[in-house]
C-alpha cells in the first residue's frame, strides 16, 4: 500500500477524535495534538482516555461487521497522541490540519493563529466549527489562503457528509484539493458559501422546530411525529435531494402547497421563495417539463425513475417491511 498523507487534528475532544478514527481506518497516520497545558500525569489519563475511547469505537464498527475485529490494533497504531511540546513536528509534516477546538471565537482565533504559525506555510488548515463563518476566523491565521471551513456531521467517522465552506481568501486549489482527499477516504464533501448554518443544520433547524411547535400545538403525539418522519420524510429524502424532490412531484405542487398552508396557518414562513415562482413562469418546474432545479433534457427519465424507485425498495428492505403479496 503506499504512504498516506499524513493527518493532524488541534484539539482531542469529540470531534478530534471521531475525524481521527476516520482517517486511521482508511491508512492514514494520525497526529491528534492537545493544546491545553497539563501535567505528565493528567496528559497521560488524556492520552489513555482518547485512544480508549476511539478502540471502542473501532470495536463498535467491526462488531456491526465493517472490517475484521483483528485489525483494531494496526488501525488504532496509526493514531499518536501529542501534548503541546509536539506540535510543530506533527503540524509541519501534516497535509491536512483540522481544529476541533470549542465553540468559542476568540479560542478558535487564539488557537489557529499558533497552529498556523507552528505549521509553517504547506498545510492546509481547516476549522470543523458548527457555527462561526470562515472569514470572523480567518484574519488570525498566518497565509489564509490555505483555510477553509470543513463541517463535519456527528458522528464523524459515519456520516459521509462533510460540508466545505472556502473563505474570501481561500485559493479555490485548497478546496480542490481537500475535496479530492475527502472522496479519497469515501466521504461525501459538497461546496457551500460562508453563510449561517451551512446546509443541513439550516435546514434541520427549521424542521426540528416545526416539529417541536406541532407537539406543542397538539397536532400529533412526540411518538407519531418521530414515526412520520422516519417512514415518511426521512423515508423519501434518503433517496431524492430535497431539491429533486421538488422536481420529481413538480415546482407548481409546492409553489400551490406553500400558498396554502401561509394561508391556513396564517404564517408566512411557509411562504415559498422567489425562486419557485421564477421556475414556474420559465416553465421549469420539474421532470414533466424536462428543467428544474436540475436538467433533466437528455435523460432516459424511465430509468432514472426505475432505478429511484429501487432505492426506495432498498429502503423499504432496511426497515424489514417488504411483504409478500396476498394470493
Amino acid at each position: 500500500m503506499t504512504a498516506r498523507d499524513p493527518i493532524a487534528c488541534l484539539g482531542a475532544g469529540r470531534m478530534g477524535r471521531g475525524i481521527a478514527v476516520v482517517f486511521a481506518y482508511a491508512g492514514h497516520p494520525v497526529q491528534v495534538v492537545d493544546f491545553k497545558p497539563r501535567s505528565a500525569e493528567d496528559f497521560a489519563k488524556l492520552e489513555a482516555e482518547t485512544l480508549g475511547e476511539i478502540r471502542t469505537v473501532l470495536a463498535s464498527l467491526a462488531a456491526f461487521g465493517m472490517f475484521d475485529p483483528a485489525q483494531i490494533d494496526t488501525i488504532l497504531k496509526r493514531v499518536t497522541i501529542l501534548p503541546e511540546s509536539g506540535a510543530q513536528a506533527a503540524f509541519s509534516s501534516a497535509a491536512v490540519i483540522f481544529e476541533g477546538v470549542p465553540e468559542v471565537l476568540d479560542l478558535k482565533r487564539e488557537a489557529l493563529a499558533r497552529a498556523s504559525r507552528l505549521a509553517g506555510p504547506a498545510p492546509i488548515i481547516a476549522s470543523t466549527t458548527s457555527t462561526i463563518l470562515v472569514d470572523d476566523i480567518s484574519g488570525a491565521i498566518e497565509h489564509p489562503e490555505r483555510f477553509l471551513n470543513a463541517h463535519w456531521l456527528n458522528p464523524a467517522y459515519l456520516v459521509p457528509l462533510v460540508e466545505m465552506s472556502p473563505g474570501k481568501a481561500t485559493d479555490p486549489a485548497v478546496t480542490a484539493r481537500l475535496k479530492a482527499l475527502l472522496e479519497g477516504i469515501g466521504k461525501v464533501p459538497v461546496v457551500c458559501a460562508a453563510a449561517p448554518g451551512y446546509i443541513v443544520p439550516r435546514i434541520q433547524a427549521l424542521a426540528m422546530n416545526e416539529a417541536a411547535r406541532m407537539v406543542e400545538e397538539g397536532v400529533a403525539s412526540a411518538e407519531d411525529l418521530d414515526k412520520a418522519i422516519k417512514y415518511g420524510f426521512g423515508f423519501r429524502f434518503a433517496v431524492l435531494g430535497m431539491l429533486e424532490f421538488i422536481d420529481w412531484g413538480g415546482g407548481d405542487i409546492l409553489y400551490y402547497a406553500s400558498r396554502y398552508l401561509t394561508n391556513a396557518l396564517g404564517n408566512e414562513r411557509y411562504a415559498s421563495p422567489e425562486i419557485i415562482a421564477r421556475n414556474m413562469e420559465a416553465g421549469h418546474i420539474g421532470l414533466k417539463t424536462q428543467r428544474g432545479f436540475l436538467n433533466y433534457e437528455g435523460m432516459d427519465v424511465d430509468a432514472y425513475r426505475a432505478d429511484r424507485l429501487r432505492a426506495f425498495v432498498a429502503m423499504l428492505r432496511h426497515f424489514d417491511l417488504v411483504k409478500p403479496p396476498v394470493v
